[in-house]
């Protein structure tokens, strides 16, 4: 198949370690991941790329299908949101009501707002998720004598977590769906990067010091991550 896409169009990461060989991952949103060794140069993942580029494209055409068929929240009495790990019933609540709460393992959602439920209830799970990520970090950044600069709450689907070099850390508001140590994982793993830039051996055993089930965790992620949507 003929395409005028070039590696750059496509390639969403690259991700360096001390690994042999080069692996290309198309991840359930139908980004391209390149896993690579550090002494790959650019060149050489540009045409290991090219040359597997009809599998990539049909692999990410599969993927983009999949996630637009998957089931979606209808905001219907009697359904159920994950939060921290657990299934929680929404309820509809009468007019004069707040447009969304939560009380005893329960959502709440006034009846006049229904038609924009998905924005208020991400609107909830952000501030739910910067709240508990600030409370849950601080002992782990204690334990390990790391210090972040600011935490910030993104929209990703897959991308987890993410350090910059400033010590800046941002995490996906959909981990406040994940039990509490998934997201202690995530938090982990990001702090880790503030000391090991890279994917190293150093880095998992930084990583496996605070938060030694990591490897579990990581399978908990790729299990169930399509549930934590709306």
């Amino acid at each position: 198949m003929e395409t005028n896409l070039t590696a750059e169009d496509i390639i969403s990461r690259v991700i360096r370690s001390r690994r042999r060989t080069l692996a290309l991952q198309v991840t359930p949103d139908a980004r391209l991941i390149v896993r690579a060794p550090f002494r790959a140069s650019e060149e050489y993942i540009r045409r290991l790329v090219k040359r597997k580029m009809t599998w990539i494209i049909k692999r990410q055409r599969m993927a983009r299908e999949a996630f637009l068929s998957r089931p979606r929240h209808a905001f219907r009495e009697g359904e159920t949101f994950l939060f921290q790990g657990e299934p929680r019933r929404l309820c509809l609540a009468p007019e004069g009501s707040p447009p969304l709460t939560y009380s005893e393992g329960r959502f709440l959602l006034a009846k006049p707002h229904a038609p924009e439920a998905r924005q208020i209830f991400e609107k909830w799970y952000r501030s739910q998720a910067l709240s508990i990520i600030k409370e849950r970090i601080r002992p782990y950044a204690a334990r390990a004598g790391l210090a972040y600069s600011k935490i910030a709450v993104t929209g990703a689907r897959r991308r987890w977590g993410s350090c910059s070099s400033k010590g800046n850390l941002n995490f996906s508001w959909r981990l406040v769906m994940a039990p509490p140590e998934i997201m202690d994982y995530v938090i982990v793993h990001e702090l880790a990067h503030i000391a090991v830039p890279n994917h190293s051996a150093r880095f998992w055993q930084k990583v496996g010091a605070l938060f030694p089930d990591h490897r579990r965790a990581r399978m908990w992620l790729n299990k169930n991550h399509a549930a934590m949507d709306l």
